[in-house]
């Protein structure tokens, strides 16, 4: 199936028509119930540019509807079944309400490529600067930021977050998703 995969362009030029974002979302754990957000990342494409926006920790709905602005499409891996229902437990903040949004996951399913993100991007060769860094180690890193004010920790895992928030744009590109 890769064959079916494109080339990612760097800074894919949209000719000013659609402004895309990308969202993920760190938490402390995988329930809604008991965990909280940690980091919301968003990255939003416009006229071929990336800029990314993080909140930590005083993580609003105010600001994850202000990043979104102007958006028209919002893209995630697994996002319909953990971000979205995650930032609705948490903000009582429906995103499908607010703005169109495209899971990848399933995009990567109609093309035979199962398993988390890393592992699609490492399937399709979509390079990591943090290779060793997954969502659990994202916890890890949280909980060594707060319990012992590790601020190194704290930026790796805004690195990561960035990571993947960039790396669904080459994913977009790779699987030809609109």
């Amino acid at each position: 199936m890769e064959g079916n995969l494109k080339d990612p362009v760097e800074n894919e030029p949209t000719n000013g028509r659609k402004t895309r974002a990308y969202l993920d979302i760190e938490t402390t754990g995988l329930s809604r119930d008991v965990s909280e957000i940690t980091v919301v990342g968003i990255a939003v494409e416009q006229d071929g540019q990336i800029r990314v926006a993080r909140q930590v920790e005083t993580i609003t709905d105010g600001w994850i509807l202000e990043a979104l602005r102007g958006v028209d499409e919002l893209y995630t891996y697994n996002g319909s079944r953990f971000d979205l229902p995650f930032i609705k437990a948490k903000l009582k903040l429906d995103l499908k309400q607010n703005v169109k949004h495209t899971d990848l996951m399933y995009a990567c399913w109609k093309q035979d490529l199962k398993g988390g993100l890393k592992a699609v991007e490492k399937k399709i060769g979509i390079a990591r600067q943090l290779p060793d860094v997954d969502g659990y180690m994202a916890v890890v890193l949280w909980w060594r930021y707060k319990n012992h004010a590790d601020a190194g920790a704290l930026t790796t895992l805004l690195k990561y977050n960035e990571e993947d928030v960039i790396n669904l744009d080459a994913l977009r590109i790779k699987l030809g998703v609109a």
